[in-house]
């Protein structure tokens, strides 16, 4: 998912870079970038693409911190097979409020405290042991790369509970929004 065409012009002057600049490093021109910043023009998703990831690329250069540098390295898991009533007593017990569901060594989904309210008023306690988080569970939390800049992630938590972080295909840590506080110590 990419984060909204008219948020160009904003990330642009705020890494300091001019539309010329930016039209070079994404191989369009500067008329274009033109357009597109001032909503004359909607760019494809390939353009679009380049250029945030330009963007990004500029942005990680000014920022130090990586994904990897902010994840919580202690990931708290839970399978499919596990209970609804498994997730609540996690989460209450480690006060957290989401955990990424693992088959294997494989991310395929999470629990949320949204989803777990969602589907407590579904059903009464008694059931909560046999609901299996597999029929519960919400998508599978997005994965990005250890080296990902971290001022790129706070567009993806915005819609995400949360974010897996991964080094050499492996997963490696877990960013919450309460992680991302952590670029501004």
């Amino acid at each position: 998912m990419l984060p909204r065409i008219d948020s160009i012009k904003q990330a642009r002057t705020k890494i300091g870079i001019t539309q010329k600049e930016l039209a070079k490093m994404t191989g369009v021109s500067t008329s274009m970038i033109n357009q597109i910043e001032s909503g004359r023009s909607q760019p494809s998703y390939e353009t679009a693409k380049r250029i945030f990831d330009s963007l990004a690329t500029l942005e990680g250069r000014a920022d130090p911190n990586k994904a990897g540098d902010i994840c919580s390295k202690d990931i708290v898991k839970l399978k499919p097979t596990d209970s609804l009533h498994d997730a609540i007593h996690k989460m209450r017990s480690m006060s957290i409020s989401q955990i990424p569901i693992f088959s294997g060594g494989e991310p395929v989904g999470a629990i949320s405290e949204d989803g777990v309210v969602k589907h407590l008023a579904d059903s009464d306690e008694s059931s909560w042991k046999k609901i299996r988080l597999a029929d519960v569970m919400e998508a599978r939390p997005p994965i990005v790369d250890h080296q990902t800049p971290a001022r790129a992630l706070v567009p993806l938590i915005r819609y995400s509970k949360c974010i897996l972080v991964a080094k050499t295909g492996k997963i490696i840590g877990i960013i919450t929004a309460s992680d991302t506080l952590k670029m501004l110590e």
